[in-house]
């Protein structure tokens, strides 16, 4: 990516006169050669060239130093990417006009409502897309993913290791599975006796019988004239 950017940078200061437009096709892919004294894509800060330049040496010291956790293929374009456009921009910045550490960086590619930019710039979108992307996937510089944390359990939801909502009881088949000893039905309860009843003797009156259910005394035992009663 440095030796892309370098020579095409090259070949368009060498063939292209500074604010001249070549269109390569149409009005979609031009060619004009600026040179930027600030952040990329002509985004200003030309009095900032130094910043810019401690900030490229940074990322490049930091991607060497990350470079030696790298077990991802992805990362590694990514960084690689990252590595190569801010090389190439620091490269301009020291040895370009107008001195040391203050270099103009070459840009001459121009697209529609797009400002210009070179290779270097470029391989920077690239880099950053692919970190985002990489990012969210949750892939990390040695190849493993970021384990997803559970869901946080508000007040009355179960806790670890306990029974959801709807999910089987422990030591009980799991839905679907066949049952191979189905438990035995529980026999019908048997009806209870029935009460004995209450006595109630208590509550019959002890009245005297009446003389009419009194049988009639035989004529045997009735009184003879001129007995004493």
């Amino acid at each position: 990516m440095i030796t892309a950017d370098a020579v095409s940078k090259a070949i368009a200061v060498a063939h292209i006169r500074e604010y001249s437009q070549i269109h390569l096709i149409g009005n979609l892919l031009i060619l004009t050669l600026t040179r930027n004294g600030g952040a990329a894509f002509n985004l200003g800060g030309t009095g900032m060239t130094i910043v810019f330049t401690a900030i490229a040496a940074s990322v490049i010291a930091y991607i060497l130093r990350a470079a030696r956790n790298l077990r991802s293929t992805a990362w590694a374009v990514a960084l690689g990417l990252l590595l190569g456009g801010a090389s190439g921009n620091l490269i301009d910045r020291i040895f370009r006009a107008p001195g040391f550490l203050r270099g103009d960086v070459v840009d001459w590619i121009q697209l529609p409502h797009w400002p210009v930019f070179n290779v270097a710039d470029s391989s920077i979108v690239c880099a950053g897309v692919l970190v985002v992307l990489l990012s969210m996937r949750g892939i990390r510089l040695d190849g493993s993913r970021v384990p997803h944390e559970p869901a946080s359990a508000g007040p009355g939801s179960p806790g670890p290791g306990s029974p959801g909502r709807g999910s089987p009881e422990p030591g009980s088949p799991e839905p679907g599975s066949p049952v191979l000893n189905p438990p035995a039905p529980n026999p019908p309860a048997p009806n209870p006796p029935a009460p004995n009843p209450p006595d109630l003797d208590y509550l019959e009156p002890d009245y005297p019988e009446p003389d009419y259910l009194t049988p009639a005394r035989s004529r045997s035992d009735s009184p003879e004239p001129g007995d004493q009663p």
